[in-house]
Order: C-alpha cells, then structure tokens, then sequence
C-alpha cells in the first residue's frame, strides 16, 4: 500500500516543479533574448513482478510495475525568437540560422544523424565578461555605456570584442555615433572604423551551456571558451533590434493547466491511500 503513496508523492513533487518551471517561463516573457525552459520528467526504472513457487518450480513473470516519476532536468530551447524595433543605439539582437552540412533542423534545433543519434543546431551568442573576468554567453542584447565608455550588458558585464578584450568606444564618441556594419565592424558617422569589433561565439552544442540566470549561459568547464564565429555563417547582427523572449504563451498556459491537474490528481491519489491507512489502523486493528 505504501509504494503507492509514494509514487504518488514523487508525481506530486515533479508537477510542482514543472509548474515552477512554467511559471518562470511567464514570468521572463518580456526578458530579451530570454530562451524557454522545458521540464523532463522521466520514470523511476521498471521493476519485474514475478510469483515465487515452492518446491524447486520456476518462477512465473506477471508483468512490469513503475514505482513513480520524477522531474529530471530543465532543458533549454534555443529557438530564434521575434524581433522588435527599439530604435535604440545600444540594443543589438542576434539571428541565428547555422547550418550544417547532411543536417536539417526542424523548428526547435533538432535534426537526425544518419546513425540515429540526435544533433542540435549550433547557436551565436554574445559574449561577455563578468567581474572576476569569467566568460559568459548571452542573446540578450540590451546593452549600455558606462561612464569611461565600456559596452555593458543588462547586468553590467563588459561586451567583449573580437580581440577578447572589453569594448571602449573612443574618447568623446557615443553609441548613438557609431553603425555595426555586417561584418559586426563599429563605424562612425564618416563611415570610418573605429577598430572595434562585436565578437559573437559559436556553441556548436548549446545544451552543454549551463544556465546561471539573468540570460547567461556558461560551460561547466570554466576553461573551455567557445570560438568565434566564423566568416560565411548564416548570422546577423541588427543594431537597433531586441530579440524577444522565445516563449510560447500559449503552450505555457495549457503546460500550467496540465501540471495543476496531475498534481491534483496525485492529491486524491495520497489522500485515498491516507484514509485507507486511517481504517487499516483504527478500525481493522480493532477486528
């Protein structure tokens, strides 16, 4: 009797993570270049059921039975999301639409090995750097000018450039002076380079990034550092854009109605299991 209490337990605790997980997806739906959280909830390995029998007999198999379920992991879903006009000199939004070749991507950024293994699509972001020089991966473009001229993102990290190093516009320029060419090359009013250039990383699998929060991505591996993009690849940078939050409110909505249903659900499940004890004890006992 108690295995079903718990399974029912375990179901209980995994949609109310999914609908934390949920939530959090509303809730960052205004957040530029913030990327949808998808929560895996998987079983707990099946166990064989099978009859016992005396006297040296074989033992009869009656089936498989799963002891509950659990919320595994929240996978990130890097698909583009809209882009909106803000006219705004410091606001910079990445397209994205890497190609590789014997691949094709379906609308979330998964394709099919001929092996049968899954491929994800390759992913531009900008990169940054945080205050103890750490290196950080982000799609959200609203960025700012410090005092002394350094590109800042929404959280004050420095924007790198091509040469790794922060970006400082010249002295006595502003960002509302300065055009990024397609090249991702800063040029000022004459049309003369500045020798500053927007360095965009390439993750070739963006499901190995950890989420670290306010749209920051990061390796486990604090030394691994992404490559630079390279020349040809289908990506561009438009000044003047914000890429929007990539979540679907819609399928948010019916997510969050599912999960408070399941959780539902697993409550009446533990509630009849407690009443069922409750007899066991108070009234059979007395039998």
């Amino acid at each position: 009797m108690l295995r079903g209490l718990y399974s029912a337990a375990s179901g209980l605790i995994a949609q109310q993570r999914r609908h934390d997980t949920v939530t959090n997806n509303i809730a960052n739906i205004n957040t530029p270049g913030y990327k949808q959280v998808d929560a895996v909830t998987r079983s707990f390995p099946e166990m064989l059921l099978s009859a016992t029998r005396e006297n040296g007999m074989p033992r009869t198999e009656i089936g498989r039975w799963n002891s509950g379920v659990f919320a595994e992991e929240g996978v990130t879903t890097h698909r583009q999301g809209d882009l909106v006009q803000t006219n705004r000199f410091a606001d910079f939004a990445i397209i994205s639409n890497i190609e590789v070749a014997g691949l094709t991507f379906d609308a979330s950024g998964k394709a099919v090995t001929e092996d049968g293994e899954i491929a994800y699509q390759p992913q531009a972001f900008f990169t940054v750097q945080g205050p103890n020089d750490e290196i950080r991966y982000t799609r959200g473009g609203k960025f700012s000018v410090s005092e002394d001229g350094f590109l800042l993102s929404s959280d004050g990290y420095r924007v790198l450039g091509a040469n790794r190093q922060p970006i400082q516009l010249p002295a006595n320029t502003t960002i509302d002076q300065l055009t990024l060419t397609e090249d991702r090359r800063f040029i000022d009013q004459a049309g003369n380079d500045i020798g500053v250039e927007m360095l965009i990383s390439r993750i070739d699998n963006p499901n190995e990034l950890i989420r670290e929060g306010n749209g920051n991505f990061r390796f486990a591996d604090e030394e691994q550092v992404a490559e630079a993009l390279g020349a040809g690849e289908r990506v561009e940078v438009r000044q003047g854009f914000m890429e929007r939050s990539n979540v679907d409110v819609s399928q948010a909505a019916i997510d969050l109605m599912a999960a408070m249903r399941a959780y539902e659900a697993n409550q009446k499940v533990v509630q009849f299991y407690d009443q069922s004890l409750q007899k066991a004890v108070n009234e059979v006992g007395r039998i």
